[in-house]
């Protein structure tokens, strides 16, 4: 039965007319198709083989193979160049390529004990003091460190006596007996490496045979023996006893013998000390001395320092290890020898050993690379490199008379001067370098110097420098220890499924982009599902506003903006905010901080805020009402800015989304139709602090009614006359309503707004205070204001159909849905 009656409905004497309809029965199940719920096919996750199958089909529909092709066909913008890193990879892609590629390479021998090689010169340190000490057991008389006689007397097992002290200087010139060739002496010289946590404070130097020795040599002119060869066997420099002997075998035992039947050994034990080794293998190597080509450094550093100084570095902490890399290389040793890499084009001199390189014979050779390849240096005769004119014009003798090197380069010089053969000539730098941090003193160093070198300036107008990948625990991954997580098991899933699904290429880029690269980044199956949830958390909100965009074609449909409702103009302007504050992040590199804004607005601005208040709008308003069409083209908006935001690190879903949003035609693609669109008229002066202002106000309400229904209560907002006031009625024009924007902002039942509050308030009203701030025209406007909330519960009754407190009679519909189901029919 079907009653229409008048009813006084305001609240402290305002009254206002309206149409009731008195029900009966199951209300709310009537009235269930009436109401507009979000209706769409795009699904709320997609998972194992079904999220492979669906990016194969995104990167086929959307042409991800022709994004580059159709990028540097458009000349309309500038090209942006990202070089890529060094292209060496020692193995099968890990997920430290997913951060980026990381190479390094070593030479190893075979493994042994470790135990002194070669006694060359003895090194002492200035100003440390020394002793000469006298067993008790044997009356042997030592030189030792004096901090070293404590220590010493325990590993000899007797007393020691000491007969004289003095400093180290007191050392200089001083020359000592071989312990193993009676006729030969060798100085004592002053080194800054001798330390007194070990040993006696006095060590053997062999020059051919570390750096450290090797800069002590230099800087006394001393000769650089080598006594190792190749194969890491004593040449015949060593001795007969030794020749040929593999130093890190057999060659220990011979060593070892020769001092013992010199008596120069006075005791024998294993010790542990720093030594160098293959990172690889884990085994010790000999490091020995050998002719190679070099770049003095020396001569570059101040002016790759002046380069660096415009080089834009992400994050700027990562600039004072480059700066302090730079300091500490002294010079570039770029030849390498290995069976495989870029030869080094020289050819030597058989009898002087002179080598033959100018700029005659690298133009020929370059010429004859080009044709056939470097690799024609090793297959090609001599005659082929050196003809007639390269030779004539190099004033050189006969083609015979030459060798040609078995050197190639450095990979690091290879990767370095990349630059020279793919940066553009019209401008030979590229906008950015992105690379691991091993790369300080690697790759960013070598193209740094390479370019600064040849043309004085530097390859790159930006370095980002990122961290590596590690394991849940936080451990490097290594090959050796059999934790480095490949890619492509991530993607597309392991041997056992149940072991290792499938996760996508977003999951991975999602990890990439979520963690804080510019340190450790860690990866696991824990880290795998947090990225997988994440994303499928978003999934839900993109779920939301697609479903809520059924039925609406932003192209004909869309609000004119200064039709727009208040509330919802005031999401464009925070939407305009977040598209400036993504696209600056992105600027930085800090993909980072792009997830925590878009996080941050998905969950704080639209889920927790707008979505809340916006649902009565969107599925109790009449379809084509102005208040539902507002909403509609804010959502359309908010899609459309999401969908962009995260293109960069989900392309495929940017891209399903963007297939299933409406206003598109067949055919159009995300990635061809350009960055987040937003408008200056989303600015408003007044707006944001209309809309904020009333959020501090329901944050007062609210938290005066703490674990309870804001629906069921109606309020009277009581604010003296005052900008502030002007502004809360922007949001509600008449003294009291159950449908302004002030009230949906609320979401109250009923709001009232007044000067003050009525004198005869009801006992169980609630009231809450507060004050707050306007800011107006950069600090020109400041007015700051208070208000009362008074909180009581609603008189009026529950809608069966938009489920708000807003009816005269119990299940009976409100106005607003009486009115919209007789418009309907």
């Amino acid at each position: 039965m079907l009653l229409v009656r008048r009813s006084a409905v305001g609240f402290g004497g305002v009254a206002r007319w309206g149409l009731r309809c008195l029900c009966s029965g199951d209300a709310a199940g009537r009235y269930r198709d009436t109401v507009l719920l979000p209706r769409t096919d795009f699904p709320m996750r997609v998972n194992g083989p079904n999220l492979l199958e669906r990016e194969i089909q995104i990167q086929q529909k959307c042409g991800f193979d022709q994004l580059y092709t159709w990028q540097r066909e458009k000349k309309a913008k500038k090209e942006y160049c990202l070089h890529d890193g060094p292209p060496y990879a020692n193995g099968d892609p890990h997920v430290g390529h997913a951060l980026n590629k990381v190479h390094s390479s070593s030479v190893s021998y075979d493994p042994s004990e470790i135990i002194l090689i070669e006694l060359h010169d003895h090194m002492f340190f200035l100003f440390f003091r020394y002793s000469v000490v006298k067993r008790a057991d044997n009356e042997q008389l030592l030189l030792v460190a004096s901090e070293r006689i404590n220590s010493l007397a325990s590993i000899l097992k007797t007393n020691l006596e000491s007969l004289a002290t003095f400093t180290g200087s007191d050392l200089e010139g001083g020359v000592c007996q071989h312990p193993t060739i009676p006729s030969k002496q060798v100085p004592l010289l002053p080194a800054n490496h001798v330390t007194m946590t070990k040993g006696t404070g006095l060590v053997n130097t062999a020059p051919a045979h570390g750096m450290e020795d090797y800069s002590v040599a230099t800087h006394f002119n001393l000769p650089v023996e080598c006594m190792v060869d190749e194969e890491g066997r004593f040449t015949e420099l060593a001795g007969p006893e030794l020749q040929k002997k593999s130093v890190m075998t057999e060659g220990n035992a011979t060593v070892i013998s020769m001092l013992q039947a010199a008596g120069a050994v006075v005791k024998e034990e294993d010790c542990v000390h720093s030594y160098p080794y293959d990172w690889r293998t884990k085994q010790p190597v000999v490091i020995r001395a050998s002719k190679q080509w070099f770049i003095n450094t020396a001569s570059l550093k101040d002016k790759a320092k002046d380069a660096l100084q415009k080089v834009r570095v992400i994050p700027e902490s990562a600039r004072s290890s480059l700066l302090a890399m730079l300091d500490r290389r002294t010079y570039w040793c770029i030849s390498r020898q290995r069976s495989w890499g870029v030869p080094i084009p020289v050819f030597y001199h058989k009898d002087t050993g002179e080598p033959l390189l100018n700029k005659h014979s690298v133009t020929h050779i370059a010429k004859v690379f080009s044709e056939k390849g470097s690799d024609s240096w090793w297959t090609e005769p001599a005659e082929t490199f050196l003809t007639p004119e390269v030779l004539q014009k190099s004033k050189a003798g006969a083609v015979s008379d030459y060798v040609r090197g078995e050197d190639v380069l450095d990979i690091w010089f290879d990767s370095g001067a990349s630059w020279a053969a793919v940066l553009p000539e019209s401008d030979p730098r590229a906008d950015s370098y992105v690379e691991g941090k091993d790369q300080v003193g690697g790759w960013f160093q070598s193209s740094l110097l390479t370019s600064v070198a040849v043309r004085n300036k530097a390859p790159y107008k930006a370095l980002v420098v990122h961290g590596f990948a590690v394991s849940e625990r936080g451990e490097k991954m290594s090959k050796s220890v059999g934790n480095v997580i490949d890619p492509d098991v991530v993607i597309n899933g392991g041997k056992d499924l149940s072991v290792s699904p499938p996760y996508g290429a977003d999951v991975l880029r999602w990890w990439v982009a979520e963690s804080n690269v510019f340190s450790e980044v860690q990866i696991g199956p824990n880290t795998l599902n947090a990225a997988k949830d994440s994303i499928n958390k978003l999934r839900n909100t993109l779920r939301f506003l697609l479903g809520n965009l059924q039925g609406f074609d932003p192209r004909s449909q869309a609000v004119d903006p200064k039709q727009i409702h208040y509330i919802d103009q005031f999401m464009l302007h925070v939407l305009r905010e977040f598209s400036m504050k993504v696209t600056d992040a992105y600027s930085e590199f800090d993909n980072g901080r792009v997830i925590r804004l878009l996080q941050s607005f998905i969950t704080r601005d639209l889920s927790n805020f707008y979505f809340s208040i916006i649902k009565d709008r969107l599925y109790c308003d009449p379809e084509n009402s102005l208040g539902r069409r507002s909403c509609q083209t804010v959502l359309e908006e908010i899609l459309d800015g999401v969908s962009r935001c995260i293109a960069p690190v989900l392309p495929h879903l940017a891209e399903e989304v963007y297939l299933h949003a409406p206003g598109h035609d067949e055919g159009d693609t995300l990635f061809r139709s350009g960055w987040i669109k937003t408008s200056s008229v989303w600015r408003r002066p007044g707006l944001e602090e209309a809309v904020e202002g009333a959020c501090a106000i329901r944050d007062s309400f609210l938290s005066s009614i703490p674990g309870r229904n804001a629906a069921e209560y109606e309020l009277i907002i009581a604010i003296e006359p005052s900008l502030f006031f002007e502004l809360m009625e922007s949001l509600q024009e008449e003294p009291t309503s159950t449908c302004s924007q002030l009230t949906e902002l609320m979401m109250a039942s009923r709001t009232t707004l007044a000067s003050s509050l009525p004198r005869d308030l009801p006992s169980d009203a609630i009231t809450s205070t507060g004050t707050f701030l306007i800011n107006l025209e950069g600090g020109m406007i400041r007015e700051e204001s208070t208000y009362i909330v008074a909180a009581m519960p609603t008189s009026l009754s529950h809608c069966p159909r938009c489920r708000r407190y807003t009816s005269d009679e119990p299940d009976c519909l409100c106005p607003r849905c009486q009115t919209v189901l007789e418009n309907a029919k």
